[in-house]
């Protein structure tokens, strides 16, 4: 573009939502904040921007990122005694009451950062804490914290560098192929799934809106009655309804591993923050969607044979403009164009054109950042992409 036109062109703020477009990066930048003023207070940069690059590189009034802890806990219940078992498993295991094989239930709420169970009265939640095990200190997710790479890898065991979503939308460098939230060939998805394991094994598995699930791959067809493709206007409710409908079915039909996955309180903390009003109902929201499906357990005789798991995929922290950093300033060191940039949120990531060395770049961005003459530029850490494969 002209130099008239990035003159002219003033600071907006970074959107943090994840349905933003991105690409994979080959350099990544992230950002280190804390919530610092009042939710309610909306403050706006006072100074222009001299280059296109403040578009993606600003951030902006106490707007969440996705860069907390996440919130895990199990709750152990009864399981058969199997012949693959160990001798351990095997003296830890009750037998089963009612149901011929033991079922996992793995339910992830959007979001849930760790400490959110302590906004608001969660009896369900605490019940299942009480009578199982929790990350008492909370989970570290995997780098970037965004919902597509961290699912994938909860039910992969695997960093996104080697399952291959590295973002919820990303560009293949070689083939120039987008990456994007419908995207279900399984070329971009490595490794194997939880649900993929169970049908290699000749088992049932149902999955109800969880990333990659509705990949066919190996032995895993996304059957029609137990694989549910992602419709978010679907209520919460009839999503815990469909999941309890499944131990109604004959004994040899129920899945034996099933996923259930909430939006919430994802969604409201990228609007409003981690410590919004909002927050705490939508906690106590989905409280009470684990209460339902306890009841539903409990009304079939089967809780103590079902095992839950519960996890949040990413934590939340709020931003200001007391960090509000322009990287137009880093000009004296380097000139960052705004087509280097792929994506901003919870990130930066920037991927310099042929002929850049992404080392160099990287060098050049922390000396100016480092040299005390950028505001706010020790709240802003790059790293090269070999340097965050874990």
């Amino acid at each position: 573009m002209g130099s008239d036109l990035l003159s002219q062109t003033k600071p907006i703020p970074i959107p943090t939502q994840e349905e933003d477009p991105s690409s994979q990066s080959t350099a990544l930048l992230s950002f280190n904040t804390d919530s610092c003023l009042d939710p309610s207070t909306k403050a706006s940069p006072s100074r222009p921007s001299t280059t296109i690059i403040f578009i993606a590189l600003t951030l902006l009034a106490c707007i969440a990122l996705s860069a907390a802890l996440a919130f895990a806990f199990l709750f152990y219940s009864s399981s058969s005694p199997s012949s693959s078992f160990s001798a351990t498993l095997h003296n830890i295991s009750r037998p089963l009451k009612t149901l011929e094989k033991p079922v996992v239930i793995l339910i992830s709420s959007d979001g849930f950062r760790f400490g959110y169970q302590f906004k608001t009265s969660t009896p369900n939640i605490h019940r299942l804490i009480a009578n199982g095990t929790e990350a008492e200190t909370g989970l570290i997710p995997v780098y970037p914290t965004l919902t597509f790479p961290n699912h994938y890898s909860i039910v992969t065991g695997l960093y996104p560098a080697y399952h291959g979503i590295v973002n919820n939308h990303f560009v293949d460098p070689k083939t120039g192929e987008v990456f994007n939230m419908q995207s279900h060939e399984p070329k971009w998805w490595l490794g194997e799934p939880l649900w993929e394991t169970v049908a290699n094994h000749g088992l049932k598995a149902s999955t109800y809106f969880w990333p990659g699930s509705e990949v066919k791959k190996g032995s895993w067809d996304c059957p029609k009655n137990f694989c549910m493709f992602y419709n978010g206007s679907v209520p919460f409710e009839d999503r815990v309804d469909t999941v309890l409908s499944y131990f109604d079915l004959p004994s040899s039909e129920i899945p034996v591993f099933m996923t259930m996955y909430f939006e919430d309180p994802d969604h409201q903390g990228h609007q409003v923050g981690p410590d919004d009003p909002e927050i705490t109902e939508a906690v106590a929201r989905i409280d009470g969607l684990i209460g339902r499906l306890i009841d539903g357990l409990e009304k079939r005789g089967i809780f103590e044979d079902v095992t839950i798991i519960m996890v949040g995929d990413h934590g939340m922290v709020g931003t200001c403009d007391k960090k509000l950093i322009f990287l137009d300033d880093l000009a004296p060191w380097i000139n960052i164009p705004g087509d280097w940039v792929q994506y901003y949120s919870p990130v930066l990531s920037i991927r310099p054109p042929p002929g850049y060395a992404p080392s160099d770049v990287v060098a050049k961005m922390k000396e100016g950042l480092e040299s005390g003459r950028v505001d706010n530029g020790k709240h802003l850490r790059v790293y090269l992409k070999e340097e965050v494969l874990q």
